[in-house]
């Protein structure tokens, strides 16, 4: 899949870079059409994950609040984190809600980006903490992630900050691409395999508590994998994940608190097609009228939270200045 995201996004800088030698035609793509964009789309998730249900009440705070003439946004399903970058660097998305490493590897033309730097985005606030959540049952008989080697394991969709996550911990613990059988599904569809016996685990970047980890206890007997000892140290030493613990009581099924990976979840948006303006205008009507968000998530949008994730990361023009004006930056 990295190879195919750099074909595509080197494809789309030589197109562009044609585009800028044709004189005044790369002048109107870049003034009065950008500024007068205002119908866009917003890259979320799987739609059993945390990204879409959110990115669905987000983008209605943004409809019912954003101060700007024709404004529209949709929140789409997608494969999350690099497609969503990827959309906006191709101008088929306009924001995006990302996990803020693949962010980070975007910015800096590393990781899944490798040779395909994505300079048309930037950081508009934080959403919320994303929790690698691992799960199997117990009919299973896995206790470990080690114990994953030869097992039907669902890494998430191709592109995702989730399946990004898995490969990261599986390659901790020793296992590579073909030690397991890897099946790219979001994270709803791999729950109902796992419930059917299709799958023998699944890994979820999502929000804690996740209701479909719940839904799913309510069928089976579900068993939390830790990420924890020499693994753990490798993953903290070598990523830009940060280690938290799940406590027992987030789940009526846990006994016990389990060690996981955690990283931010993030809204970008493109620089190319969202002016300063409009960014403004985004970034107020959303943190501004968080309480309208039911999803248990949506507390995490909190503005004394806005900045978290935004180290390294360009920030958008209009995101800097709402932040400067609000004193979230100097």
């Amino acid at each position: 899949m990295k190879w195919l995201w750099i074909a595509l996004l080197s494809a789309l800088v030589i197109f562009l870079g044609a585009c800028g030698n044709s004189g005044d035609s790369n002048d109107s793509a870049s003034g009065e059409e950008t500024e007068a964009l205002t119908d866009l789309q917003m890259g979320t998730g799987s739609t059993g994950g945390t990204y879409y249900p959110l990115g669905q009440e987000m983008a209605q705070v943004m409809n019912n609040h954003v101060e700007a003439d024709g404004f529209n946004v949709s929140a789409v399903a997608s494969g999350a984190s690099v497609e969503n970058i990827g959309g906006i660097f191709q101008g088929t998305m306009q924001l995006g809600m990302t996990v803020h490493i693949p962010a980070l590897e975007a910015a800096e033309g590393t990781g899944e980006f490798e040779g395909a730097k994505v300079d048309n985005f930037g950081f508009m606030g934080h959403i919320y903490p994303e929790v690698m959540q691992i799960i199997t049952t117990e009919d299973t008989g896995i206790t470990s992630i080690e114990e994953l080697k030869g097992k039907k394991v669902a890494i998430g969709p191709a592109g995702s900050g989730t399946q990004a996550a898995a490969k990261i911990i599986l390659e901790a613990y020793g296992l590579q691409d073909g030690d397991y059988e890897a099946y790219e599904e979001g994270f709803g569809d791999a729950a109902a395999k796992i419930q059917d016996g299709q799958l023998d685990a699944s890994f979820g970047l999502l929000g804690l508590p996740a209701s479909s980890i719940d839904e799913l206890s309510f069928q089976r007997d579900v068993v939390l994998l830790p990420v924890e000892g020499k693994p753990l140290e490798t993953i903290l030493e070598t990523s830009g994940y940060g280690e938290i613990e799940i406590p027992a009581d987030s789940y009526d099924f846990l006994e016990e608190p389990v060690t996981a990976i955690t990283a931010y979840a993030i809204l970008v948006g493109s620089t190319d097609q969202i002016s300063e303006e409009l960014g403004y205008e985004i970034v107020k009507g959303l943190y501004e009228n968080i309480g309208d968000i039911t999803h248990p998530q949506g507390t995490f949008l909190d503005p004394e939270n806005i900045m978290n994730g935004s180290e390294g990361l360009p920030i958008h023009p209009g995101a800097e200045k709402y932040f400067k004006e609000k004193g979230f930056m100097d």
